[in-house]
């Protein structure tokens, strides 16, 4: 006989959930240090030697975007501002998992980083996914005096998280059509890394769905620290990259773009009403 469940959706983060975060950021703190701190060296410290050492500091910036925001789930007091991140980690585990298979004999079988990346992604897509799929059933509906985000910056965010999207399936599937154009020398397997990254950025999604500024909030910092690593990793790699290609330039431009339009919303959103509520004259 089935029993009928109340569910209260009061938007809270399950202790499932908040262990599950502080299990998985440690090993992306230590593969943020190895990659970003001694790109060079990753036939000695990684599942796999990786050249040339920018891609090592791009995967070693998510790692660190993805270490803050799973370090940030045990002390967040709602479930919207993380839904859509858990979602976008699940795919970009996924992809990550999906390539290990595919280029099982790229990788350093002998060596324990090697064992802890399989280990990892073979088994994070359902952890991730499990916990998104456990606190959806407490989310609560939006209340009508919690910030929004306004139409256009709605779309603007929504259709950047889109292209994202669309990017990394498509440098996933096909690398050979990006490997001839990419601002750095990519091989099939980085490629496909390279666009699990940007699919981390499908989290932008969710505002066409739920535009509460609350939603966005998390996944803002985590896109500023990731793009701001990777943009000092390309200063530090700056000879490896081809400026006679395109791309090299419409990358740039594309991030610094992103870094100032993630700059205005945190002004707009967060920063503008704090400074309208603190000159308000206190009423006694």
């Amino acid at each position: 006989m089935a029993a009928n469940e109340t569910v209260t959706r009061d938007d809270r983060v399950l202790t499932y959930t908040r262990g599950l975060s502080l299990f998985i950021a440690p090993f992306l703190l230590v593969a943020f240090v190895l990659l970003y701190f001694f790109p060079g060296d990753t036939k000695q410290l990684f599942a796999w030697t990786i050249r040339p050492t920018m891609t090592p500091m791009v995967l070693a910036s998510a790692y660190l975007g993805g270490a803050y925001f799973f370090l940030r789930v045990p002390r967040a007091p709602r479930w919207n501002a993380l839904k859509t991140g858990f979602l976008s980690v699940t795919l970009f585990a996924t992809l990550l998992g999906i390539a290990t298979i595919i280029h099982w004999d790229k990788f350093s079988h002998g060596q324990v980083a090697f064992w802890l990346w399989a280990g990892l992604y073979f088994t994070a897509p359902f952890l991730v996914f499990c916990g998104w799929l456990a606190n959806r059933r407490f989310a609560a509906p939006a209340g009508a005096d919690e910030p929004r985000l306004g139409s256009v910056g709605r779309w603007v965010v929504g259709l950047v998280g889109l292209l994202a999207l669309i990017q990394g399936i498509v440098m996933f599937l096909v690398p050979a059509q990006f490997i001839p154009i990419w601002p750095w020398t990519l091989t099939p397997l980085t490629c496909r890394v390279v666009g699990a990254i940007f699919c981390l950025g499908s989290a932008g999604i969710g505002v066409f769905v739920d535009p509460r500024w609350t939603t966005l909030r998390l996944m803002l910092q985590v896109e500023f620290l990731m793009i701001s690593l990777m943009l000092v990793a390309a200063v530090r790699a700056l000879p490896e990259f081809d400026t006679s290609r395109p791309l090299t330039w419409l990358m740039l431009v594309g991030f610094v773009g992103a870094l100032l339009g993630s700059a205005y919303l945190w002004f707009a959103l967060e920063v503008r009403p704090r400074l309208r509520n603190a000159s308000r004259p206190v009423v006694t």
